[in-house]
């Protein structure tokens, strides 16, 4: 891929972010996606280098740049991150022109400027408070959590966990086709899109870490660690993306949680989390307390601070969608379970001040994008905007949040999987999602290459009961 040059220098996110403005989506009614399956070689080396200054996204086609991704990301975080920034053209070039040996000198010097980066006073990234690393930390601050379980929940489990994932998996297969691409670009090759672009496919990169932990919980109950998670990770999980694969990285080189997540992990306020606590809210039916804290221990194992804030907030959407009925209050209430000093408290709030002023999606949208044109596709914080706008104004109809996430474009898969659980869970899986999907979940994970919907359903409720 090339980007353009410029005789200023630019900053890493506008590096990014003409990428994502320029980039014409493929057109999934023509192409087939190209993910793994649990036969790929991934790759190591120069491959892996070349991989991450030149990447498409499996299952739609959309390019990215992840060093490029972890310099715009740690500028999030308030580091004077320049001295990297100044690399990237050239490291940019140096790709595109396969001259390895320069090439991989140059990689090694912009992490180790990187890493090296100075943190910017007075950032508004550290006006905020974060808690210690330990669970009981966090859990002081959430004074006003209430820690009983809604035996309401218990009502219909099975049904509507067996919904929460079957409209979780039509999210994933749905925007998978579409993910990484901006809101302007999509309409121009697909316009509205409210339907599967193709036949959908249940195999992405999400789900596995769910499954993961689902093995986990059954091995050792609620009192499951951080730690049995990420070893766990390491026996099933063949290789990560951006905060996972340096999560894997790091368990490998036998650093545990926490620092697993947090460890020269520039993405630690990503969607990893967020795109996965949905398993942790469906084995802690109204019980919101007990949703965050799982999600809290899954979160650790790859991320820290506000992504591991994400993972909980949709754990908590997840467990109290089983006892409430109206969306926009849910967003409201499932925040009392998140620390109220963090930045990801104080984002959300933004943003649903944003949709209460602008009742228009779509004008509601375009504030919301430029509002966070400085962050990356897969970072927590847009998506949590296109998660709010969906859900805010899907009143209760699955179709409409989807046609919403489109819209909105970025991380689609991971966006619908999120609020395609909580509607599942709250009014059921439509028969135009559900059906399609037949009864098969495809993963890469060996073992797991074929799997029962309604079978990991039922598994799922029988553990959250126990």
């Amino acid at each position: 891929m090339s980007v353009p040059k410029s005789s200023t220098p630019r900053r890493a996110w506008q590096i990014d972010r003409d990428l994502r403005l320029a980039a014409v989506p493929r057109d999934r009614r023509i192409h087939a996606s190209e993910w793994y399956t649990s036969e790929t070689v991934f790759p190591t080396g120069d491959d892996l280098i070349l991989l991450f200054w030149n990447a498409t996204v499996p299952g739609s086609g959309a390019p990215e740049i992840p060093y490029v991704e972890m310099v715009e990301s740690l500028a999030n975080q308030g580091y004077d991150v320049r001295k990297a920034e100044a690399l990237l053209p050239d490291g940019i070039e140096l790709a595109r022109t396969k001259r390895m040996d320069d090439l991989r000198a140059l990689t090694a010097e912009l992490l180790a400027r990187l890493h090296a980066s100075p943190r910017i006073p007075n950032h508004p990234y550290w006006r905020y408070t974060y808690p210690g690393p330990g669970w009981k930390a966090v859990a002081a601050a959430l004074r006003n959590a209430d820690p009983e379980q809604d035996r309401r929940a218990l009502e219909r489990l099975e049904e509507k966990t067996l919904h929460g994932w079957l409209c979780q998996l039509a999210g994933g297969a749905f925007g998978t086709a579409i993910e990484g691409y901006h809101t302007d670009r999509i309409a121009e090759v697909y316009g509205v899109i409210d339907a599967y672009l193709t036949t959908p496919e249940t195999m992405n990169d999400d789900v596995v870490y769910e499954l993961v932990f689902l093995d986990v919980f059954e091995q050792h109950g609620r009192r499951l660690t951080a730690r049995q998670l990420g070893l766990e990770w390491v026996r099933q999980i063949p290789f990560g993306w951006s905060a996972e694969w340096i999560a894997l990285r790091n368990l490998n080189m036998g650093i545990m949680p926490p620092k697993s997540g947090a460890f020269r992990n520039p993405y630690t306020d990503w969607i990893g989390c967020q795109m996965r606590g949905m398993v942790c809210g469906m084995l802690a039916p109204g019980w919101p307390l007990e949703a965050a804290r799982l999600a809290y221990l899954d979160g650790t194992v790859s991320h820290a601070r506000n992504g591991v804030y994400g993972g909980m907030y949709a754990a908590v959407l997840t467990a109290l969608a089983y006892v409430r009925s109206d969306e926009r209050a849910l967003l409201e209430e499932a925040l009392n379970y998140i620390p109220p000093n963090s930045e990801y408290v104080a984002v959300a709030r933004e943003i649903l001040a944003i949709l209460r002023s602008e009742p228009n999606p779509a004008a509601a949208w375009r504030l919301l994008d430029a509002r966070f044109e400085e962050y990356n596709w897969i970072h927590a914080y847009p998506n949590l905007a296109a998660d709010m706008l969906a859900l805010w104004h899907a009143h209760g109809d699955l179709t409409t949040a989807f046609r919403w996430l489109a819209h909105a474009g970025l991380d689609v898969d991971c966006n619908a999987g999120l609020v395609g659980t909580v509607l599942g869970v709250m009014h059921g899986a439509p028969e135009q999602w559900a059906a399609p999907l037949g009864d098969l979940l495809e993963t890469y994970l060996r073992g797991k290459e074929r799997l029962s919907i309604r079978e990991v359903a039922a598994r799922t409720a029988w553990l959250a009961q126990r």
